[in-house]
């Protein structure tokens, strides 16, 4: 009697590896079992024929990143998140893929894994391929038992995360301890991360966001959680020979896969300094929100700008403002300049302010003025004549310079 006539895999299921070796058996050919992540979950165990990448898959629990992100490249992953069909995966020895079939494991329109059978010493054919689909299903509520438990844990995170971002969990005997009850190994230093996006965060979008988290491979994410249009993550920065440039990278690969891969743009993200105390999780996280805050009113000035150590004296504007308040001040040179551009329909202060900004360069301003060099010059010289502004005086000009920029943070 011919067993593919028949479904071989409506047998009870001890395990997800007895269910890999199941297949391997009826397929002739090595298993693994990945949840949507591509995190490994089986593999058959009694093949000894591979190839690189599963070895590597095998050996770090999950799937290198670099085979991910080939995979994207050359569309196989968006098919797969497309189809309920296996399909062919052609050889791709750079990064040591032989060829294979793989197929998504789903439930009702979302993919809770991917099953990937090695063509070793045949070609699957279509007869397999109907087994294949049939192992997919019956792995479905295999899965479904390991997401339910996935997101309870993930709630337990979550919660604990906000207590510690919000302050509400201080103690440090207390945080250690609720890192061990969680099974997080706590990072000997660590920051705070937010990625700012335009609209609020959906649930379409939280996936996509889990998937290139948990397959980053790059940086040690601890925790993250949503808050409407922000991530936050806490990330570490153990084993980094410099952990501001590392966490640079990664916010600079997070936008661009975010934006390749799902057209999501214009993300700001913002961080914090480097820290090794956990009760210092909500002083981070608060500099962070400065970050953005300052960003949202300084978008040219703070482009490049996304680590709080980086902000340099927009650091120290509500320092400055709360002294302000005490005391009625006025910069003369500015109420003077104000009070000309009023009266004349001129921009002497603008002027004033970008070439402070651009830290007296000439052409520099007159690029970002869209003026011949010649007529800044002539209205450097009004704005020294009527303001009274000597610009070989650096203590005048930084004056000038953070007046500027506490009117502009006023909202003034």
């Amino acid at each position: 009697m011919n067993t593919r006539l028949h479904d071989p895999f409506k047998t009870a299921i001890d395990s997800l590896d007895d269910f890999a070796d199941l297949i391997s058996q009826v397929l002739k050919c090595p298993i693994t079992i990945e949840d949507s992540n591509h995190r490994l979950l089986a593999y058959s165990t009694h093949d000894e024929r591979t190839d690189p990448a599963r070895i590597s898959t095998i050996i770090g629990r999950r799937v290198p990143e670099k085979v991910i992100n080939q995979l994207w490249k050359e569309g196989t992953i968006p098919a797969l998140l497309k189809t309920k069909e296996p399909i062919h995966v052609k050889s791709m020895d750079d990064i040591g893929l032989s060829h294979r079939v793989a197929i998504s494991i789903w439930k009702d329109e979302e993919v809770l894994g991917f099953i990937w059978a090695l063509e070793i010493d045949k070609l699957l054919n279509e007869e397999d391929f109907n087994l294949l689909k049939k192992a997919a299903n019956t792995a479905k509520n295999k899965l479904l038992q390991l997401q339910t438990r996935k997101n309870k844990k993930e709630e337990r995170f979550q919660e604990f995360f906000w207590k510690l971002l919000t302050g509400h969990m201080d103690d440090r005997e207390e945080i250690m301890e609720h890192f061990q009850t969680m099974q997080i190994t706590p990072a000997s230093s660590f920051a705070v991360l937010v990625f700012q996006f335009q609209q609020n965060i959906t649930d379409k979008d939280e996936q996509n966001i889990s998937y290139i988290l948990k397959t980053t491979q790059r940086i040690q994410i601890m925790l993250y959680t949503i808050d409407c249009n922000q991530l936050i993550l806490l990330v570490s920065g153990t084993n980094m020979e410099n952990p501001l440039n590392e966490i640079n990278h990664f916010v600079q690969t997070f936008i661009s896969k975010t934006m390749e891969r799902y057209g999501v743009m214009d993300i700001s993200p913002a961080y914090s300094g480097i820290y090794d105390n956990y009760q210092k999780i909500s002083k981070a996280y608060k500099e962070t929100l400065a970050v953005l805050s300052i960003k949202e009113r300084f978008p040219l000035e703070t482009k490049t700008i996304h680590n709080y150590t980086k902000l340099g004296i927009y650091q120290l504007f509500d320092l400055l403002l709360e002294k302000r308040k005490n005391e009625t001040y006025e910069n003369p040179s500015l109420k003077m300049l104000e009070e000309y551009d009023q009266k004349h329909n001129s921009n002497l202060v603008e002027t004033l302010e970008i070439f402070l900004t651009k830290d007296n360069n000439i052409n520099d301003t007159a690029k970002e003025l869209n003026v011949h060099a010649n007529t800044l010059n002539y209205r450097l010289k009004r704005i020294a004549e009527i303001g009274e502004v000597d610009f070989k005086d650096p203590n005048q000009k930084m004056l000038l310079y953070l007046d500027l920029k506490l009117k502009k943070y006023q909202g003034i």
